[in-house]
């Protein structure tokens, strides 16, 4: 269990932490930055599965898996680019709220897609939550497109996902990251091509943070495989508030990001949803527990 904790808080402290990342390469334009990062994470992958040995699960693929995880690579690739474009416009404190949102939204999903029901205090905490984007977006003019665009593709990413059977979280993102390989690599070589490349163009720190992109990506995800795999579900959802937490506190303490009283207002809506979401899956957690019959 301490492990399992351990490596919960590592995963989630390092992407609560990428914005420090992207703003180190933010001379990069986005999309460059987004091709090596799903070049580079395949070279990673690649190599740990190499490590591990084990190719059976290939057989495994089928052409609706391999639909499947082209859908939600391009699902990811969008999240992707989203999140370094916004880290980048000075938008941190938006894709916090993307991730705040995200929890409350994989609940809507599951009842759209997955038919789902709900008890009245998640609905109350997606009421509360939804009241506060919709303040959000009537007192400052505009919808908070960032947080809602990360929010959604990463809910759907999440639930594509569920529905690929027999292919593990590392060679499931292998494999996502494959199917994007190729674009990534021929846009990257027409840049090189025509000299347009921040790659190898003499900036020795920048081409080694653009060469690291792939580590970034999937060793917080390794970190969080090896937590899932030690520490209950419920324990995994009270984690997952560290990472908007960190870029929230990032953005405004660090970079300097200005919340105004308006986006404030509905932070803490959603504060408060997630809270109430939170107490109730706790309470869930408890009672199954304590009716669970004794082992043997």
């Amino acid at each position: 269990m301490r492990k399992g904790i351990t490596y919960g808080i590592a995963a989630y402290v390092a992407w609560g932490l990428l914005p420090v990342y992207w703003k180190a390469v933010e001379v990069v334009p986005v999309l460059e930055i987004l091709a090596h990062r799903m070049a580079w994470s395949l070279v990673f992958l690649v190599g740990l599965l190499l490590v591990r040995g084990k190719w059976g699960w290939l057989r495994r693929l089928d052409r609706r898996s391999l639909l499947m995880l082209l859908a939600a690579g391009s699902l990811l690739a969008v999240n992707w680019g989203t999140y370094i474009w916004a880290v980048n416009a000075d938008r941190i404190v938006e894709t916090s709220l993307g991730y705040f949102i995200n929890p409350l939204l994989n609940v809507v999903l599951g009842v759209v897609v997955l038919h789902e029901r709900l008890n009245r205090v998640q609905w109350l905490a997606v009421g509360v939550a939804a009241v506060g984007v919709g303040y959000m977006t009537v007192r400052l003019g505009t919808v908070p497109w960032v947080a809602l665009t990360l929010a959604v593709t990463f809910g759907l990413y999440g639930l594509l996902k569920k529905k690929v059977a027999g292919v593990g979280p590392l060679q499931a993102l292998a494999v996502e990251t494959a199917l994007l390989f190729l674009p990534a690599v021929l846009y990257l070589g027409s840049l090189q091509s025509r000299g347009d490349a921040a790659f190898l163009s003499g900036d020795l720190h920048i081409t080694a943070l653009l060469a690291l992109t792939g580590v970034v990506t999937a060793a917080p995800l390794l970190l969080f495989g090896a937590a899932a795999q030690r520490i209950p579900l419920s324990m995994v959802g009270l984690l997952q508030y560290i990472a908007p937490t960190l870029a929230f506190v990032l953005g405004v303490a660090v970079y300097g990001e200005v919340v105004g009283s308006d986006r404030l207002v509905g932070f803490l809506f959603v504060w408060l949803a997630l809270a109430i979401y939170t107490a109730d899956g706790l309470s869930r957690w408890r009672r199954q527990t304590a009716e669970a019959p004794a082992p043997a």
